[in-house]
């Protein structure tokens, strides 16, 4: 059943939200291998349940989104909560704030089950970068999840979560639900609030949805949309009915299809896929045109120069004099420095780091 319908079974009392947190719970123990959770909330999950179920037999209202069970990627803060980021450096720390998206998730009734693993400072795409191990592909262990939100992914692909919610800089909630079967979404940017997600590259940043379907996602999405004083990249715009949205009529609409994007290395199955979609949308009587993005083949370049630019300067932060982890003595504040970023950070986050320094300092060279 869809999210919304799941919200009216609860409320008619179809099914107990006790039961099937316990039932996710143990699904998750069982599916531990997959390494999709960086840490379960059990006590914090039952008390949201029991809290829900009381207030329903009560005959009190309840959220749009009760009912539904959301696992959230580790780079997305709950208040009092581990945040790691899949990093050694953010190990042991605990967020003094929620983000703005746990807030209106809490407010929505939606019981969060845990927070799950991903890239390290989300910069990857296998899943492969994390502190805390690999996450495996639920289709075959062999094969990894894709990333960097790979956990968030996996959570909705097993039937841990009905939704999460990932992160995308530049691929990383539309590559892992492709490599897992599921729906992701990236938002426009400033659709969403980022306050409280622990920054990548401020820019391209944007929290979205993941789920089994196009509706759930569309009806996740019309729930942590919206504008947030709190970050000054949010756009300050009605947010529509995303689910009406999916049935309008789409014979007034042109669609271009991007010559660029159907090149070599693109799976035959994948190809044929899209193919049969572009026919049903013709069927349905859009207007069908080929397009050309002659500067695709940079885009990868440009991606790698703005993102790592600006993690360079997001990631100075983590320094060991504020929070995080701290290696080394006070006495040489340099070592000190060089002590905790050297043994916090993973090899991929160092390597852009360093990347994003350069890109930084190309004015300051004789």
């Amino acid at each position: 059943m869809t999210l919304k319908e799941k919200a009216e079974a609860l409320r008619q009392q179809k099914f107990d939200l006790c039961d099937e947190v316990d039932n996710r719970l143990k699904l998750a123990d069982d599916l531990s291998d997959l390494n999709a959770f960086v840490r379960l909330r059990p006590d914090q999950a039952r008390q949201k349940a029991e809290d829900i179920q009381s207030r329903v037999r009560a005959g009190k209202p309840a959220g749009p989104l009760a009912g539904t069970i959301i696992a959230i990627k580790d780079n997305i803060n709950i208040r009092g909560e581990f945040s790691t980021c899949g990093s050694k450096i953010l190990e042991n720390f605990r967020s003094p704030y929620s983000a703005a998206v746990i807030n209106k998730l809490e407010t929505a009734d939606a019981v969060i089950i845990g927070k799950t693993n991903q890239d390290e400072f989300a910069m990857g795409s296998s899943n492969e970068n994390s502190y805390w191990g690999p996450v495996k592909n639920p289709h075959d262990k062999t094969r990894v999840s894709g990333g960097s939100s790979g956990g968030s992914a996996v959570a909705v692909a097993t039937g841990i979560a009905d939704v999460a919610l990932g992160s995308d800089t530049g691929g990383s909630i539309r590559q892992p639900a492709s490599f897992c079967g599921v729906v992701g979404l990236k938002p426009s940017y400033g659709r969403v609030s980022r306050y409280g997600l622990i920054a990548y590259a401020s820019s391209l940043d944007q929290i979205g949805p993941f789920s089994s379907t196009v509706e759930d996602t569309a009806y996740l999405l019309s729930q942590i949309a919206g504008h947030d004083h709190y970050d000054s990249t949010s756009v300050n715009l009605p947010v529509p009915d995303y689910c009406s949205l999916l049935k309008e009529d789409v014979s007034d609409f042109t669609i271009g299809i991007p010559e660029e994007y159907f090149s070599e290395g693109l799976d035959t199955q994948i190809k044929d896929q899209i193919y049969s979609i572009i026919e049903q949308l013709r069927a349905a009587g859009a207007s069908i045109k080929k397009i050309h993005f002659p500067m695709t083949d940079y885009g990868i370049a440009t991606y790698y120069i703005i993102a790592t630019a600006e993690a360079s300067s997001n990631l100075a932060r983590y320094d060991g004099v504020r929070y995080g982890l701290r290696e080394g003595n006070d006495e040489d504040l340099i070592a000190m420095y060089g002590l905790t970023r050297s043994s916090g950070f993973g090899k991929e986050v160092q390597r852009r780091i360093i990347l994003g320094t350069y890109v930084l300092s190309s004015g300051y060279y004789d």
